[in-house]
């Protein structure tokens, strides 16, 4: 007869009749009781007869006991143990399942996010029991798949070997199921609209909405309009109702870029936004109801700010209760060329003819002495402008931009490497013709590449007797 599964404060697990009484030795029960894994021994129709504690930390339920398979919240693993066995093929003739171990990975929603699951389940026979019964092993492979997705190229694109930023990329993974505002500190071009992204990515907000402002792109006499939208009347112009981004990212993520840039008397209405959810449009007095993580970032130091007086105390720290400081590229040189040979990658994905570009030794001494002071970004746009400039397949030193040429530390490198290559002119010419080639013959697109203005383009093109 099976005993109704309770829980044991005594002996601090789940319990329907004892291990014991599966012919278990106690010290047997007492170690099944302390794995890791979750354990779940169930009948043919599904009863759990004993559950370990592991198993109900595992599925968000640790002070209530599963009596059934097909009872685990919105999970019926009932259901699932009987898919993963036909897409094994582990069936019989009438279509049923064999018995026979299979194992398959489930996402389960409990009270505290999202927990990639695996499961691994068949029947084993027991010299007390007629029937077979069922043992349910569970693993917690959350944190892998994070981690896995994190390193996965086309997530966000984000690469690095730097210890710091691996720190940070763990402390995401961490942040990410929770709803707790964070803030991104770091230089403009550090990668904070990357990681901003990441983090709803991560989270069980991903399948919303994420909404990005730049509050510093954004007129001081708009910002309260665009973060809380408008009704019609409410101001010169405004001829209809306009939803904001507080209620455009509904459900999801509002990633407040260069939160700093908010106007200092808007600042109190944003606090009770981020605070209580709530908010009035411009020129209505009817509250309206949000659910919105909010990511913010700035290239200040918020809390110098506040010392200044120049930003809210208790805004500040209401959206930093997870602070992340974005360490500058030039903090991190291990990181370049494992960028360089990342945007490589990337620019042959975007169609352009050198898919082998490398940069040769004298081109990377001086991308490593270069201080990046638009960090990741100019290191991008640096690596597009040696790709089109380049000879062949490899990125010299004359292939890069001018003021990374000629930055002092590298003018020694760069004079000695001139020496040894062709004239400045053919050089120039090469680059004008790859320029040119690249663009398709459209000259402004070219200059621009080129770091020159269409004329001083034009001039050379004249000298060298091309035409586009």
């Amino acid at each position: 007869m099976l005993h109704k599964v309770v829980y044991s404060a005594t002996y601090d697990y789940f319990v329907g009749i004892t291990m014991a009484e599966l012919n278990f030795a106690p010290l047997m029960e007492a170690i099944i009781s302390y794995m890791e894994e979750g354990v779940f021994i169930t009948d043919h129709k599904g009863n759990v007869i004993y559950q370990n504690p592991t198993a109900g930390q595992l599925l968000g339920s640790p002070d209530e006991p599963v009596t059934k398979l097909r009872d685990i919240g919105d999970f019926n693993l009932q259901r699932a143990l009987i898919k993963a066995a036909i897409d094994a093929g582990e069936i019989d003739a009438a279509g049923r399942p064999t018995g026979q171990f299979v194992k398959f990975e489930h996402k389960v929603k409990t009270n505290t996010g999202y927990r990639y699951l695996e499961f691994y389940s068949g029947l084993v026979s027991n010299s007390g029991w007629k029937e077979r019964l069922r043992l349910i092993l569970i693993r917690d492979r959350t944190e892998q798949r994070r981690l896995e997705a994190v390193f996965k190229p086309g997530i966000d694109d984000f690469s690095t070997n730097d210890p710091r930023m691996l720190e940070i990329l763990n402390r995401i993974q961490q942040v990410a199921p929770t709803h707790a505002a964070v803030l991104l500190q770091g230089e403009s071009g550090s990668g904070k609209t990357q990681i901003a992204r990441m983090i709803h990515q991560f989270s069980d907000r991903s399948h919303k909405p994420f909404v990005e402002v730049n509050c510093a792109a954004i007129p001081e006499s708009l910002i309260e309009s665009e973060l809380f939208g408008h009704i019609k009347g409410s101001f010169t112009g405004a001829n209809q109702d306009r939803a904001g981004r507080f209620q455009a990212a509904d459900g999801g993520t509002l990633f407040l870029d260069e939160v700093s840039e908010i106007p200092f008397h808007l600042q109190a209405k944003l606090l009770k936004a981020v605070q209580d959810q709530t908010f009035e449009m411009v020129g209505s007095d009817e509250s309206i109801k949000v659910n919105v993580r909010i990511i913010s970032a700035s290239n200040r130091n918020l809390r110098d700010q506040v010392d200044q007086n120049l930003f809210r105390a208790d805004l500040y720290y209401r959206l930093a209760v997870i602070p992340l400081t974005i360490p500058a590229l030039r903090e991190r040189p291990g990181d370049v060329p494992v960028l360089i040979k990342h945007f490589c990658n990337r620019m042959a994905k975007r169609g352009y003819d050198n898919t082998q570009m490398e940069c040769n030794a004298d081109a990377m001494k001086l991308m490593l002495n270069y201080p990046w002071p638009g960090n990741v970004r100019e290191l991008e746009n640096a690596v597009e402008h040696g790709i089109i400039c380049a000879q062949g397949n490899s990125v010299g030193p004359e292939s890069l931009p001018q003021h990374i040429q000629e930055f002092p530390a590298n003018r020694k490198i760069h004079s000695s490497h001139q020496k040894t290559q062709l004239s400045p002119d053919h050089i120039q010419r090469k680059q004008i013709e790859n320029a040119l080639r690249e663009t398709k013959g459209n000259k402004s697109r070219a200059a621009q590449l080129l770091g020159v203005d269409r004329s001083t383009l034009w001039r050379r093109m004249q000298r060298f007797g091309l035409t586009a």
